[in-house]
């Protein structure tokens, strides 16, 4: 390997201590291992919260996981089970904690550090065995391969879905879009009236439409503001992260802000619409089924890439890569609060009549899904 020398079954761990979205796009890295050793025991270390997006991972053994915020004795627990018990360990982030842990389990060490001269960067390239500086405004797969590569991995990135386990996963009858309009952070948000105009039309399209929500009770409020007026009504579903995944490979249509479902939309091969605001989609847009031909622009009203649409409201300031425009997670923002549903609704028409078959796309209408599962 490019500077790291390992066994033909060594064994690795990779460490992604962030949310839903970054630990599935980690699994282009993981796979990228899989397919170098096919024969390694692979391990991955991310927060608690974040391991059902890894269920039923073909290419994972174990799945360690830690608190967002552990106590010193959790810290010290977990450093003690992973002491030197790798081959390689491979940091996905700059930050002091993972590459810590990447230094009490490895025996060879690999991360992305910070630029020179920024904080901490000395005493992180000394610790590693490859040490790789992030590109600025390149997509977070893109600089996953980059690493991949600096160990000498090679191949196209391929996004993992989780599976599940279920054989009769709930869904209509008839084609039908999943849409998810609560996103982790208040300032992702699209308006409530936007997604109600949304659901009615799509379903004069002929769409039944699902709608996905979780178990927090203060999600569950916010979502009965949004569809409990909608006439016809919505399906209402809550499913693990595997259900979710086969219910949108069946799916005719997602639509979805910048959140980890809608990651796993377009990695699943659904036809996804993508509302975006702050964040740029160059860094973090949703990455297609069959890959990135070229980069996202950081903002535009309707792009297309593969199996994805994004769709924005290019004010002057977009991106603005800010929490919102007051500047913290519970924001409003104002390039979503004035993206009009129209735009939306033009990048479902243009969706829906895209030819099936064509790259990156699979046929519109759901392969004959079980009936909806109460």
């Amino acid at each position: 390997m490019t500077g790291i020398d390992l066994p033909d079954r060594p064994r690795i761990l990779v460490i992604t201590l962030r949310r839903l979205g970054d630990v599935l796009l980690t699994t282009c890295l993981t796979r990228a291992i899989r397919r170098r050793f096919p024969e390694a025991s692979l391990h991955m270390l991310v927060f608690r919260s974040s391991a059902g997006i890894l269920r039923g991972n073909p290419d994972l053994d174990h799945v360690i996981t830690v608190s967002e915020r552990p106590a010193a004795s959790e810290s010290l627990a977990l450093v003690r089970k992973l002491w030197r018990r790798y081959d390689l360990a491979v940091s996905t982030q700059a930050g002091d904690r993972p590459i810590l842990y990447a230094l009490a389990a490895g025996r060879r060490r690999a991360s992305f550090v910070p630029g020179k001269g920024q904080t901490g960067e000395s005493w992180k390239r000394r610790v590693l065995h490859v040490g790789l500086v992030i590109e600025p405004n390149s997509h977070r797969v893109t600089e996953l391969m980059r690493l991949a590569q600096a160990i000498g991995l090679a191949g196209e990135p391929q996004i993992v879905c989780p599976r599940s386990n279920n054989a009769r996963v709930f869904a209509p009858a008839r084609p039908y879009a999943v849409v998810h309009a609560s996103p982790f952070y208040q300032y992702k948000r699209w308006t409530k009236s936007g997604w109600r105009e949304l659901a009615r039309g799509l379903n004069d399209r002929g769409l039944a439409v699902l709608a996905t929500e979780g178990p927090d009770p203060a999600e569950r409020a916010y979502l009965n503001e949004v569809w409990d007026s909608v006439r016809p009504p919505v399906q209402r579903v809550r499913a693990d992260w595997g259900d979710l995944a086969t219910l949108l490979e069946r799916a005719s249509l997602y639509l979805g802000p910048d959140t980890a479902t809608t990651h796993l939309a377009a990695a699943a091969g659904c036809a996804t619409i993508a509302l975006y605001g702050p964040t740029s989609p160059r860094l973090i847009g949703p990455w297609p089924a069959n890959g990135l031909e070229r980069e996202w622009d950081e903002a535009g009203t309707i792009q297309r890439r593969g199996n994805v649409w994004v769709v924005q409201n290019p004010l002057p300031c977009l991106p603005c890569e800010k929490l919102g425009c007051e500047g913290r997670l519970d924001s409003y923002s104002r390039c979503l609060d004035e993206l009009p549903a129209a735009r939306i609704l033009a990048a479902v028409d243009e969706a829906l009549s895209y030819s099936p078959g064509s790259a990156g796309m699979k046929q519109n209408k759901a392969p004959n899904p079980p009936a909806l599962r109460t």
